[in-house]
């Protein structure tokens, strides 16, 4: 447990580093003080520098590539040190034409003691860097004038016309009056002849190509310029051609391979009136053979990122990171087991704090409140002590405080305000959970006071226990995200984050097991179905049936009877079309009573009169949760459309009235229907739905025998049993964290 422990902190500081780089690079980007022209400064101070000046020092270097180890900690140092008056770019002195990477380069070049100037290259040009090379330094291509020397910059990566600079480049020559002249292009004018060289055989994207290429060294030499100079290649490479000296310098960072061919160095050109000299500086890292092996094994693997050193280290802990998710994913054993040495009666009949946190709860009808409700009055039925944390309704009952912490609204949700969107940011929250002192936190939604229940319980350091009620994926029409979006990928991936961040996990039916286990969740899932009160739905009032019959004209008809919220995911239409067709199949006189409300009152009240059922469904509205029982003992059937249950609590109540049911297959309703047992589940086909609807009105044996057996599932799930089951959950959450702490 320890090893795994620290692999884990492990694995998110590498996570906080990432975070914190990419930080950085967003600053570097967006909030780092802007420079612009750079260029212009740099040209003026070598102008004034060169004033009556005929001896002086410059430096060339290629291939930088905001390298840090080489460039930065090698090269400038010694730059400094040997007292250059300048330095310049041939070229590539960014890895890309990213912003952050000419922010770095600007900040590595402030470490000069000299001026600088930079040549256009490719990686100057990649990724839409041409636009900041122009704003952060100046035109691509240019020429000046300073100590009896003309310098002269060339674009050789296209970005500007080549027919245009050569024009230009033949009046820049043709007016020459400096004796020295000194040229710079990226790429070399003539191929680098190092077959051995990797990179440079079989890829020639390192010179530049013909024509441009003839004809710009047509003009050079012709107009006599003394020397050119170059990068790309990582190499250095000296050529003559037509009294024309051809340098190739490309070792001052990027791909170089620390060999006989490719070493890191850089050129320097000492002028002296109307003389010059160029040399090769060759760095020597002056180390122990072994150390200068090791470094530069280093300084080839960090040449390959191109990057400076905190973008390398950026990779290193993306990498590492990686590595440590694949070591959990493969070697880690997993045990999607609870633990069997966990004894959950352990703690004998010592009552629990337990507080529980829900989005919804009464007066809010709704099979979550109803649930929360119900195992509050278990729980707290076998002497435990019980704390709902619940967003505030306008009309909620005024003496309830004692066990219930009512949260602000901040905004009602809902075409009807049904839905509260409660204020999880107020400190009286934490103030009170923390004097009630929970051991154990129950969690009933997987975000916004469900997610705030599992923060309290990291920071209470007690277990959370989450129990999952509702498909999410039905709900996609909430939520202010593209449907398919939040249907096929968000809402599994919140059910699965969530849980596994929870000690365990409470499920109503073994299909919902069965798919937490299939999006990945890792923790203990525990199959417990949600209580029903079964004495209060066994029995109902005569004299309640008959004002109720009255008053729906119910006299001779054969009466069904289904409870759901007025809302799309609850498949209304499909009921109302199936009942469509039972009418004009069917003998029987029906009634359904639709006990139930929701934003889809008013649409759905229309398409029942555009169906011409009105004389056949009533919505009754919301029923008081003490009157559905009556409702339920008012009819013979109870039929259900709803796919997105996960268990249908409704139904397990409609039996313990007595009720047969006829519902659609779904992933909860398929463990607690029985088909041909206490009901039928059909297809979601509205002919087949109506057909044994109709087959249950034509047979009174059948339904009869149905009916009892009905009874019989609903009576093993009264709400003592259920209560009793989730204590035992929380025992065992309890003793699992105390066994983990022990360990």
């Amino acid at each position: 447990m320890p090893r795994q422990r620290l692999i884990s902190w492990f694995f998110y500081l590498n996570l906080a580093l990432i975070a914190a780089l990419l930080g950085y690079k967003a600053y570097l980007n967006f909030f780092e003080q802007d420079f612009a022209s750079a260029h212009a400064d740099q040209v003026n101070a070598i102008e004034s520098m060169l004033t009556e000046r005929e001896t002086y020092r410059f430096a060339v270097l290629g291939n930088i590539n905001n390298s840090v180890g080489i460039f930065e900690r090698k090269i400038i140092p010694r730059l400094n040190r040997e007292g250059y008056d300048f330095i310049i770019s041939a070229g590539n002195a960014v890895a890309s034409g990213g912003e952050d990477k000419y922010r770095a380069l600007f900040g590595t070049l402030s470490y000069l003691d000299m001026p600088y100037l930079l040549t256009f290259g490719p990686h100057e040009e990649s990724r839409l860097g041409g636009f900041r090379f122009y704003d952060h330094f100046g035109p691509y291509h240019f020429s000046f004038a300073a100590g009896k020397s003309r310098f002269t910059f060339l674009d050789s990566t296209g970005t500007t016309d080549f027919g245009w600079q050569m024009r230009w480049l033949d009046e820049v020559l043709a007016a020459r009056r400096e004796p020295n002249q000194f040229l710079f292009s990226a790429h070399p004018l003539y191929p680098v002849d190092h077959p051995g060289l990797f990179g440079l055989d079989d890829d020639d994207d390192y010179h530049l190509e013909n024509p441009a290429r003839q004809g710009l060294t047509r003009q050079i030499e012709q107009a006599g310029v003394d020397a050119v100079f170059s990068s790309q290649a990582p190499l250095f490479d000296r050529q003559q051609h037509g009294g024309t000296t051809y340098i190739t310098t490309g070792g001052a960072g990027g791909l170089v391979l620390n060999d006989d061919e490719s070493y890191h160095h850089f050129v320097s050109v000492s002028v002296d009136g109307d003389e010059f000299q160029i040399s090769e500086r060759r760095l020597d890292i002056g180390q122990h053979p072994i150390w200068r092996t090791l470094e530069s094994l280093w300084f080839f693997i960090y040449s390959l990122f191109y990057v400076g050193y905190l973008n390398f280290i950026l990779i290193v802990s993306t990498f590492i990171a990686i590595a440590l998710w694949l070591y959990k994913r493969i070697f880690t054993e997993q045990d999607y087991y609870p633990d069997f040495d966990i004894d959950p009666d352990a703690g004998g009949n010592t009552p629990l704090h337990v507080a529980m946190f829900t989005n919804n709860y009464l007066p809010f009808i709704g099979g979550v409140p109803i649930s929360v409700e119900r195992l509050k009055r278990g729980l707290k039925g076998l002497h435990n002590s019980v704390l709902v944390v619940a967003p505030g309704y306008p009309h909620q009952p005024p003496d309830e405080e004692a066990d219930i912490l009512r949260l602000a609204s901040l905004l009602p949700m809902g075409r009807h305000k049904e839905f509260r969107l409660a204020n999880i940011f107020s400190w009286r929250l934490v103030k009170r959970v923390r004097a009630f002192a929970p051991q154990v936190i129950h969690v009933h939604h997987p975000f916004w006071i469900g997610r705030a229940g599992q923060l309290l319980g990291r920071l209470l350091r007690v277990p959370v226990v989450y129990t999952y009620h509702t498909r999410l994926e039905h709900y996609a029409h909430y939520v202010p995200l593209p449907g398919p979006l939040f249907r096929n990928l968000i809402s599994h991936a919140l059910v699965k984050r969530f849980a596994n961040g929870c000690d365990a996990v409470i499920v109503p039916t073994s299909s919902a097991e069965e798919y937490m286990r299939i999006i990945g969740v890792k923790q203990p899932i525990f199959v417990q179905p949600t209580g029903i009160e079964y004495a209060r739905f066994a029995t109902a009032d005569s004299a309640t049936l008959d004002t109720l019959r009255q008053r729906y004209r119910l006299e001779g008809k054969r009466v069904l009877v289904s409870i759901s919220r007025l809302s799309k995911e609850k498949n209304i239409d499909f009921m109302l079309d199936g009942l469509a067709l039972l009418r004009d199949s069917s003998e029987h006189d029906f009634h359904l009573l639709l006990l139930g409300e929701g934003h889809d009152h008013e649409r759905l009240q229309a398409r029942i009169e555009v169906l011409g059922l009105s004389k056949h469904v009533t919505l009754v509205g919301a029923v008081p949760p003490d009157e559905v029982a009556c409702y339920c003992h008012l009819a013979e059937l109870f039929v259900f459309a709803s796919r997105s249950e996960t268990q249908g609590m409704v139904v397990l109540e409609a039996m313990a009235a007595g009720l047969p049911v006829v519902v659609i297959r779904s992933s909860g309703i398929e463990d607690i229907v029985q088909h041909g047992v206490n009901g039928y589940k059909t297809a979601p086909d509205p002919q087949a739905w109506c057909g044994r609807i109709d087959t249950l009105l034509s047979d009174d044996t059948l339904k009869a025998r149905m009916s009892e057996q009905a009874s019989h599932c609903a009576a093993e799930h009264r709400i003592e049993q259920f209560a009793t089951a989730v204590l035992r959950v929380y025992r065992y959450v309890i003793e699992a964290r105390r066994k983990s702490h022990a360990d």
